[in-house]
């Protein structure tokens, strides 16, 4: 790290060229979260590249909700092995990490979390017409409809992970490369930053109304309106199939927000978490659901199931 002092200013500018990441969770503790995440993290992988694998050799699932499926597998992925391989380095004692580095990193989870936003939309609205409109399913759950899905949900995240990208390279640094947390996060970097502009952070405020606020009432909505047109089907086995795919994918998105929304509960009514206690929270956060989703489609879904122990027979 290289500093510089300029001529009439009263801040150092510095060059940085790595960030140390002061993850704070005591030392006895990191030996077991060493262990744990190895594990969270091989289930993880095996259990998703299993989902997208029996998806993908079986043509009765190349459906749009099987599709969306193998697409959340593919972001936990992705986005277990953006995170998960740096936590291990950090609790190992690797602190420090490339300028570069950080940045692909702190991109790859901007980009997934708006990309997983709009694909659990895709997938509820996918069965709000197959529960309210069976007759015209056919006709609009094509594959060019997946296409332009696939297209218009990438597009509004790249955007705005390019603003983002703009923003991070326009920081410099004053005094410290330190992120008082376990990975790279944006909000952290504009905070050690010298800049002072309100832009950094109504970006932030933006694209969690845009990707975070609006997908979740959305997609509670629709829910909402398919459970209750379940409640009407006469068929009882229609009803415990329909209200199965409404609480599967609850459980999908609840997993997805539940850890955050206690931390948000808990500082509304006073609890001040310790910088360790929050820290856990967002590895549970982060690490957890990419780990049980497949569990949960494996187990819940009846397809899916099956075609895991033909591929097993076969084997």
């Amino acid at each position: 790290m290289r500093r510089s002092d300029s001529p009439g200013m009263n801040q150092t500018s510095v060059s940085v060229s790595e960030f140390v990441l002061d993850c704070t969770v005591e030392s006895q503790k990191k030996s077991y979260a060493i262990a744990i995440l190895t594990l969270v993290y091989l289930v993880t992988l095996f259990g998703n590249f299993l989902v997208v694998l029996v998806i993908a050799l079986n043509p009765q699932l190349q459906k749009p909700m099987y599709v969306g499926i193998a697409a959340l597998a593919v972001i936990d992925l992705v986005g277990s092995t953006n995170f998960i391989p740096t936590l291990i380095a950090v609790f190992s004692g690797w602190a420090a990490i490339p300028y570069g580095v950080c940045l692909i990193q702190l991109l790859i989870a901007l980009y997934l979390g708006a990309a997983q936003s709009y694909l659990l939309v895709f997938m509820a609205c996918d069965r709000y017409v197959a529960v309210l409109h069976p007759l015209r399913y056919s006709t609009l759950a094509t594959t060019t409809t997946i296409w332009v899905a696939a297209l218009l949900f990438n597009i509004l995240p790249t955007a705005f992970v390019l603003t983002f990208l703009i923003f991070i390279t326009e920081l410099s640094f004053c005094y410290t490369n330190i992120i008082h947390y376990c990975f790279c996060d944006y909000i952290l970097l504009v905070s050690i930053a010298c800049n002072e502009n309100p832009k950094y952070f109504l970006i932030l405020s933006v694209s969690s109304f845009v990707f975070g606020i609006c997908p979740f009432i959305f997609i509670l909505i629709s829910y909402a309106r398919i459970a209750y047109a379940a409640l009407k089907i006469s068929s009882a086995d229609g009803k415990k199939k329909t209200l199965n795919t409404v609480t599967t994918h609850l459980l999908v998105v609840g997993l997805s927000n539940i850890p955050i929304l206690i931390s948000i509960m808990l500082t509304g009514i006073g609890v001040r978490l310790t910088s360790e206690a929050n820290n856990i929270m967002v590895i549970v956060a982060i690490t957890v659901p990419p780990m049980f989703n497949p569990i949960i489609y494996s187990f819940r879904n009846k397809e899916i199931r099956s075609s895991i122990q033909k591929l097993f027979k076969r084997a």
